[in-house]
């Protein structure tokens, strides 16, 4: 996983795969807090964002989860959220089997359990082996969010 800021994008100090640069310069570009939820095409690319809006909750309550077929972008447009994460290991329980379908797997815990706050402007990529509990109250206050996640296919890195 690495986080940082879209703003920063125009610092120039940022080497992400082109493919990333391109979903984040599109996230830049839009105004979410004014689009319905949904999936929007990425700029005629096999990409996709999905617009979501919803109520963070108690850490103890999100799932961690994670993906194979896809690289995600998670990008906050309004409010702020508490993502846990670690490595993909041994060390985790199942809890929900992976779905090929649904490209999704969940675990009962992280283990180790690391958080980051997303706020506004704020985005994660989360590769296959970061296994990631998104929707958690930051300081366990429950705020609406805003978020999209960019959809990347592991074989368009």
């Amino acid at each position: 996983m690495f986080v940082g800021m879209v703003p920063a994008l125009d610092e120039g100090y940022i080497h992400y795969p082109a493919i990333i640069m391109q979903a984040l310069r599109y996230l830049r570009a839009q105004d979410f807090t004014k689009l319905p939820d949904g999936s929007y095409p990425v700029d005629g690319t096999e990409l996709t964002a999905n617009v979501q809006r919803y109520q963070t909750k108690p850490t103890k309550e999100c799932r961690p989860e994670s993906h194979q077929k896809f690289v995600d972008i998670q990008f906050i447009a309004e409010g702020e959220e508490c993502m846990g994460w670690c490595p993909l290991s041994p060390n985790l329980t199942v809890s929900q089997p992976y779905d090929a379908q649904k490209d999704v797997g969940f675990f009962e815990k992280l283990v180790p359990d690391s958080d980051v706050v997303l706020s506004p402007g704020a985005f994660a990529v989360l590769y296959p082996e970061d296994v990631h509990r998104p929707k958690g109250a930051v300081n366990g206050k429950p705020v609406h969010v805003t978020k999209v996640v960019v959809k990347i296919p592991v074989d368009a890195l």
